[in-house]
């Protein structure tokens, strides 16, 4: 059954059309995905369907009895408000309504909020989302409109998040770039897309197969047109004899073909790595200590970042994560311990929070702040080239920063960092406000990144396809260390705690036997926990990249000398010896990225046999 539907749905912001004669429904009991570019207009279009603003132009229709609940993508309180209240707020309504308070209790403490008496006005702005989220799922609706509910959740909220939203049996729309939430939750995608509106039945993955055929279909399409027109322009050249009625009206045919826009293919962010050469010394942490409040959140933390190092930082929320890339970027210093940079370090952070902009100032001038033009393996390319790979087109170049979507203004922000060529990237929450395409080109980004990556994120999707070892925080300020990706973590950390309580519960069954302190009246013995060293070992891709490289490096010394010999036979040869220099700088370029690597991948082997030994 139909709940909603909106016709011909059009929304301008000055010269700006973000949505154009859309039309969009919902049925009884589906759950929708929004998807589209930063900007596009996803936002304004769940705006439109849970009513906070009106269309332009159109007509948006829900059934009599319809409720909609909306989590804005920045709520607002009012003065006073407590957690509790905030969260409760036009939910009581009558004396048997007091069970939602403990129902609300419940939720706030699964969002990992302890103090329900605290003042709004003291909450960071993920934890006022939170309060948010609690205060919509409370409400008895039938629509669910949620504009990036995922965002300052941690893995275990998103988790539980999933499960209460595939449970819930009204109707869901949701606008989130977490892409195993979407495949999860979703049972048709809905793309926003230069004014225009996309429907996809079927989850995230399904998404991916038909918009690939979609866009197949159009450029079939648009060619056949082309064809058409072409032979239809031939006939028009050669003159019609008569003006007949017939005639006319394939004239007028012509000419409405010439009129109709062809299909343009979504822009991508595109971008070549960017990074400066690095040393020989890196990043090192050592025995790094930080207390707030007599709460120990990180203890001696060690560790030395190597080349090509691809790092993953996860945790709950307030665990320590933002405060240890705080303490790497010497924003913030350590209680005790060190962090010691090399000479030719240069760090990247991208903060959850975006640095200061000026608003006042137009996106270009924001980015040439940093530089008129970047070296990459393209060549120089000016500000204004990098910024419509970015998806910033002529027109948005130079509008002023405050007319920016939030999600533009991340996009800017990634850039501006990108454009001071790191060797350092360190990346805080980098899925937050970013759309999916923008991701998924920054993830093919770092594939070819040369530096060291360092990111926290609570996105499964984003460390599973960009990190190859985790830092997980645990009990205590202490910080242990797992190989793989996220889906790894999860793995090994169920295997390690399913074998501490095996081993747990056969240290109660052996009360008697030596070891331990007896405590309280029960006689039991209290297991000592002896720390466990964490165990450095090579990635399946590592090993086989260090069984291989000696034999490109020699592939590469040969081809150099080969080309040595070359050049010396072709020395009155202008064009050919150009020709033999370039490709010899490239060869050359590569032994020297692949000498790089063979150091670090040296380094950790002998770490790895050192450990061993010992």
């Amino acid at each position: 059954m139909n709940v909603l539907t909106a016709e011909n749905i059009t929304k301008a912001y000055s010269e700006r059309v973000l949505l154009d004669r859309a039309s969009f429904s919902l049925q009884q009991g589906e759950k929708v995905g929004v998807i589209g570019v930063n900007g596009m207009g996803k936002s304004t279009l769940l705006r439109i369907i849970a009513g906070a603003e009106e269309p332009d132009e159109g007509s948006v229709v829900t059934g009599n009895s319809v409720k909609i609940g909306y989590l804005p993508q920045t709520p607002s309180f009012a003065e006073g408000e407590t957690v509790l209240s905030a969260a409760l707020r036009d939910v009581i309504e009558t004396p048997e309504d007091f069970e939602k308070e403990s129902e609300a209790k419940s939720l706030l403490g699964r969002l990992d909020f302890a103090d329900f008496d605290q003042p709004v006005e003291e909450l960071s702005g993920g934890q006022r989302k939170r309060v948010a989220l609690v205060h919509v799922l409370l409400q008895p609706v039938d629509i669910l409109v949620l504009d990036e509910p995922t965002n300052h959740l941690d893995s275990s909220m998103s988790g539980w998040l999933e499960e209460y939203l595939i449970r819930f049996r009204g109707t869901l729309v949701m606008v989130t770039h977490d892409r195993y939430f979407l495949d999860r939750v979703s049972t048709r995608i809905v793309e926003v897309d230069r004014g225009c509106v996309y429907s996809y039945p079927g989850s995230y993955s399904k998404y991916i197969q038909l918009k690939e055929e979609r866009l197949d279909m159009e450029q079939a399409s648009e060619r056949k047109r082309r064809s058409i027109l072409r032979t239809e322009l031939q006939w028009l050249a050669r003159g019609a004899r008569a003006r007949s009625t017939k005639q006319k009206a394939h004239i007028q045919r012509i000419e409405d073909m010439q009129n109709v826009t062809a299909s343009q293919q979504q822009g991508k962010v595109e971008m070549s790595s960017l990074a400066s050469r690095m040393g020989r010394k890196t990043m090192e942490a050592r025995e790094v200590c930080k207390a707030y409040g007599g709460r120990t959140i990180i203890d001696h933390y060690n560790y030395l970042f190597l080349k090509g190092d691809r790092i993953g930082i996860i945790g709950p929320n307030g665990c320590g994560k933002s405060t240890l890339l705080k303490i790497l970027t010497g924003c913030l210093e350590p209680d005790s311990g060190t962090v010691e940079t090399g000479p030719t370090i240069r760090t990247g952070y991208f903060s959850q929070e975006n640095e200061y902009m000026d608003e006042s100032l137009k996106a270009i001038e924001y980015i040439r702040e940093v530089a008129e033009y970047i070296t990459t393996e393209d060549g120089k390319i000016t500000a204004s080239a990098l910024m419509e790979r970015f998806l910033f087109d002529g027109t948005q170049q130079w509008t002023r920063i405050e007319k920016l979507s939030g999600g533009e203004k991340r996009r800017l922000y990634l850039l501006h960092i990108l454009m001071g060529a790191p060797n350092i990237l360190i990346l805080d929450e980098p899925t937050n406000d970013l759309d999916i395409q923008t991701l998924t080109i920054l993830e093919d980004y770092l594939d070819t990144f040369q530096g060291i990556v360092i990111v926290v994120s609570h996105d499964r999707y984003f460390l599973d396809r960009t990190v190859h070892r985790i830092f997980a925080f645990e009990e205590d300020g202490k910080i242990r260390q797992y190989e793989g990706g996220y889906s790894d973590y999860l793995e090994a950390s169920r295997l390690r705690q399913a074998k501490e309580q095996e081993i747990a519960g056969a240290g109660d069954k052996r009360a008697g036997n030596k070891g331990g302190e007896i405590t309280g009246k029960t006689g039991k013995r209290e297991r000592t926990k002896r720390p466990r060293e964490v165990k450095l070992k090579f990635s399946y891709k590592e090993q086989r990249e260090f069984d291989g490289i000696d034999e490109e490096i020699e592939r590469l010394e040969q081809k150099i000398a080969v080309l040595d010999q070359k050049m010396a036979e072709a020395a009155t040869q202008y064009a050919k010896l150009n020709e033999l220099m370039q490709e010899k700088d490239e060869a050359e370029k590569q032994l020297e990225l692949k000498m790089d690597r063979w150091m670090y991948l040296n380094d950790l082997a002998e770490r790895i046999a050192a450990q061993e030994k010992s």
